[in-house]
């Protein structure tokens, strides 16, 4: 990481054609990315690390210009040199969204959120994306199992509990590709959109997308993995998507009485891949940070599960047998 930090700093220099400029952490995510801030001149500018062989800058920048000539607040890309896995992109500051959230302002936060979501759903790129298709979904699912049941908790199903797991994980599956496909973000929450001062929300994070579930997007960011709020306030903010997403032509009326299922099944699919992949990153990357936010995803996938039978066992494995040995 040294290495890469001095890297980074050279580059920024020549690209520059500055010595007066400091670097300092920005953030991390889950991946092997790095991002620094650049002070320079008065202002700042965000030097993105991400090493060849583990991540791809191309499609980044790819996205990244897919995303800004629809209107969405994206990062600009400044310079580049994808050899190096270096990157120069515009600064959306360090205000998250997790961070603004309360009472006072979550209406108007998610309400720039939904319009944003809106925008990508009905606009965004298609050609060229992953299909998020049922091999795709299998494998997700599948971190949970051998991530969190397997090595971090130790746990082995009984013959009768697998084969509801199996079941369970056809239905989901199901549920995801009976949707209307669009372009899906796949991290649309509140640690990568940033409040800006205008042309809010700032987006990050994009380089993911795939062509997928209308819901997925939107379960991300209403059942968030980092702060919940009450299901019916959640279920009320999702209904009023539904309408944007009619009238932006995303949606059609006669999906209405499937939409909130939907909406539940896909929200239950991303936070078992979710838990696992908090797993880990403790267990693999060293990074127990997110073993905290476990409990919170999984209790979503228990309290939706109780209003679908099809999911009763599935909700007793995760509340009888795996939280408590969180």
């Amino acid at each position: 990481m040294a290495d890469r930090r001095g890297l980074v700093e050279d580059w920024v220099r020549a690209t520059l054609g500055a010595t007066d400029l400091e670097l300092e952490p920005a953030s991390s995510d889950a991946s092997f990315r790095r991002y620094w801030r650049v002070r320079h001149g008065g202002g700042t500018l965000i030097a993105m690390d991400a090493p060849p062989g583990q991540e791809d800058c191309g499609h980044y920048v790819r996205i990244a210009g897919q995303l800004r000539a629809i209107g969405l607040n994206t990062p600009e890309v400044l310079a580049q040199d994808l050899g190096l896995g270096l990157l120069l992109i515009g600064d959306l500051g360090s205000r998250q969204y997790l961070d603004a959230l309360d009472e006072d302002s979550c209406e108007r936060l998610y309400g720039d959120a939904l319009a944003a979501l809106a925008t990508l759903q009905a606009c965004g790129p298609t050609e060229g994306l992953p299909d998020y298709d049922e091999a795709f979904l299998r494998r997700e699912l599948g971190i949970f199992d051998e991530w969190l049941l397997d090595r971090h908790l130790g746990l082995r199903l009984t013959d009768a509990e697998a084969a509801g797991r199996d079941a369970d994980w056809d239905c989901l599956v199901a549920n995801a590709l009976e949707q209307p496909q669009v372009c899906v973000h796949r991290d649309y929450h509140s640690r990568n959109l940033m409040v800006v001062p205008g042309h809010n929300p700032g987006v990050l994070d994009f380089q993911d997308a795939v062509l997928g579930p209308v819901t997925y997007d939107l379960v991300s960011l209403l059942r968030d993995c980092y702060i919940a709020w009450p299901r019916a306030r959640v279920e009320a903010w999702a209904l009023g998507y539904f309408d944007l997403a009619v009238q932006s032509g995303v949606l059609e009326q006669g999906h209405e009485a499937r939409f909130l299922r939907w909406f539940d099944l896909m929200g239950v699919q991303r936070h078992l891949k979710a838990a696992g992949i908090f797993a880990r990153l403790h267990r693999r990357d060293g990074k127990p940070g997110y073993l905290g936010d476990i409990p919170r995803t999984l209790g979503y996938v228990v309290e939706v599960a109780a209003g679908y039978p099809e999911l009763a066992g599935l909700g007793r494995l995760l509340s009888e047998r795996v939280i408590p040995a969180l």
